[in-house]
């Protein structure tokens, strides 16, 4: 268990807004700031970060708590691990007598071990089992300096080599299993997962190995083969060479589709680049990159399928607010190749002469239709229109109108027109879209929206989180509340939880800060805890208004289900029917 002293001096180093800036580009908004949450997709921000409470809170999913509960959410990491990162970064050290729970140390051992194995590969790679891989790395252009640099290796054609070998390191097979580096058989062994593969180490923010990509030396099996996520890994939350792409010097980055295509950019000398892991772009990684750079260069493929995820990826960074260009590359299928033809100068100027999103889907739309046609022209026309309307900048709007009217020997003004006309709908889509979200929201926190108990008791929940609020607020009222409420009488699961873990600490005469709370609570009961808060000004905070919620929801221990007024005899229903008429005349 961790002091209360070193808690308290945590909380004073990690400031919120502080530490959530650097993910999350806020702005301020009176006593709070907001920004596009990081937990969801949205175009309009509806993440709010709270200095005063020191907690941030989602409209949009729910999301909430406190520092800690955010970089245990952002960071995937166990609350012990989130605790570790904050006191790392304000040069804190963490008391020797805190214990970690099983599933910190079972991420301790599965890391080590990627680490172990990633070596064992790499000298495999250099020895001479490896001479066919490492000759293979040398025709596809990869030298000595980048192979070593980017920590490549080779699993050799064996069943048992790397087993064999963590079992001498003192590893257990389980182990092994859960790393994702072995596969159990049949009989319940363990043999090795990578066979004759060029294996690619994935190497996090932090510098920890925390899986492996494998390219197939033969025709056994598929091309490549990725690790499946484990403890420690999330293909959709990271990235290959992030770990060294986030140092680069030079502006952005550039999102590549494979492991090969990567290595050939920073060995061309532009360690800015990165890859997706075996998967087309994901949001999740779209806001990790948001987090290390404002635009992207996309280098995917030109054949169908690379421009298909382009399309993808263009839509995906619109969303977290990215800006994006997209290479054309001609006379080769991928950057490696062109690398290899063009080289470094002439890659340089691909990357310079980068078109923007608009343009690149001008460039598609003119593929898609013959604009020599009146047919393909119409076509075009409406489908550049609807693009041309989602310019918000006058001016570039007003150059891509004059150019593609001039291109099709068309007057701008009809162009103009068909974009007002689009417009006009979609104010008109926003204004009705606003309307709904304004409904959805008032009255009511987004964090229970898929809380079913909390919507067939509403009554009651309000009346539970009124008498939350004002024990976080003052803590003083828990001796009236404990007289008269006890945990068993709250109706929702998730705030007999929040009241459970007050009435720990009070008991005890700890405080109940969000930061305090955080090391007993649940991610998403700490969403409960910051949506309470996020609806405070509604909240009335006296004790008066304490003596109302708990009368409410004592209401509730005199409520008989269906069931049991089934099984009433007629002199007990009668008496239940003239105490439920009796409760309705006070209420009116």
């Amino acid at each position: 268990m961790l002091s209360e002293s070193f808690i308290q001096q945590l909380k004073q180093y990690s400031d919120i807004e502080h530490i959530v800036s650097g993910y999350v580009q806020l702005k301020k908004k009176g006593r709070y700031l907001s920004g596009l949450c990081p937990f969801h997709s949205e175009k309009s921000p509806s993440f709010f970060v709270y200095p005063q409470t020191q907690s941030f809170y989602c409209f949009g999913c729910g999301a909430g708590g406190d520092v800690i509960t955010f970089i245990r959410q952002i960071e995937n990491l166990e609350y012990m691990e989130a605790v570790r990162f904050l006191a790392d970064r304000c040069g804190m050290t963490v008391p020797q007598d805190s214990e970690d729970d099983g599933r910190a140390r079972l991420k301790k051992r599965v890391l080590e071990i990627n680490r172990e194995t990633a070596r064992y590969f790499h000298d495999c790679l250099m020895s001479e089992q490896g001479k066919d891989a490492y000759a293979y790395l040398i025709r596809r252009g990869r030298d000595r300096k980048t192979i070593r640099h980017f920590g490549l290796g080779y699993a050799p054609d064996s069943w048992h080599g790397l087993v064999e070998h963590l079992r001498t390191k003192g590893f257990s097979e389980k182990e092994m299993i859960e790393a994702n580096v072995a596969v159990q058989s049949q009989k319940g062994g363990a043999y090795d997962r990578f066979r004759n593969r060029v294996m690619f180490p994935i190497i996090d923010v932090r510098g920890n190995v925390i899986a492996f990509g494998g390219r197939a030396l033969d025709d056994k099996g598929a091309k490549y083969l990725n690790s499946s996520d484990t403890i420690v890994f999330k293909k959709s939350k990271n990235l290959f060479a992030l770990n060294f792409a986030k140092t680069s010097k030079l502006p952005g980055l550039i999102l590549a589709e494979g492991y090969m295509d990567v290595i050939a950019i920073h060995q061309a000398g532009f360690d800015n680049a990165v890859a997706t892991l075996g998967t087309s772009l994901t949001e999740e990684q779209a806001r990790l990159i948001s987090q290390y750079a404002d635009k992207v260069v996309l280098a995917y493929d030109s054949d169908g399928p690379g421009q298909a995820a382009t399309k993808r990826a263009l839509n995906i960074f619109d969303e977290v607010g990215v800006k994006v260009t997209v290479l054309s590359m001609t006379g080769a299928k991928d950057p490696d190749e062109y690398i290899q033809k063009y080289g470094r100068e002439r890659f340089a100027m691909l990357i310079d002469g980068s078109r923007n999103a608009i343009e690149f889907e001008l460039s598609r739309l003119r593929n898609n239709h013959d604009v020599q046609t009146a047919d393909g022209k119409v076509n075009f026309l409406k489908e550049a229109c609807k693009l041309f309307a989602g310019i918000r900048n006058p001016v570039e709007r007003e150059v891509y109108i004059t150019q593609v009217a001039n291109e099709l020997e068309i007057s701008p003004q009809a162009i103009k027109a068909q974009i007002q006309s689009l417009d006009k709908r979609e104010q008109s889509r926003q204004r009705r879209q606003q309307k709904a979200d304004t409904n959805i929201y008032i009255g009511r926190m987004a964090a229970a929206k898929n809380d079913v108990s909390r919507q067939v008791n509403l009554r009651y929940a309000m009346a539970e989180e009124g008498i939350l609020y004002c024990l976080m607020k003052n803590p003083d009222f828990y001796q009236t509340v404990r007289e008269k409420i006890a945990p068993e009488d709250f109706v929702t699961e998730v705030n007999r939880e929040l009241y459970t873990a007050m009435v720990k600490r009070l008991e005890s005469g700890q405080p109940i800060e969000m930061l305090d709370l955080s090391s007993e609570l649940s991610p998403q009961a700490m969403g409960r805890v910051s949506a309470i808060l996020a609806t405070a000004p509604v909240q009335r905070c006296d004790l008066a208004e304490l003596d109302d919620y708990i009368q409410r929801l004592s209401e509730h221990r005199n409520v008989k289900t269906e069931k049991e007024v089934a099984q009433m005899d007629d002199d007990a229903l009668e008496a239940y029917v003239k105490q439920l008429a009796a409760k309705k005349n006070r209420r009116s």
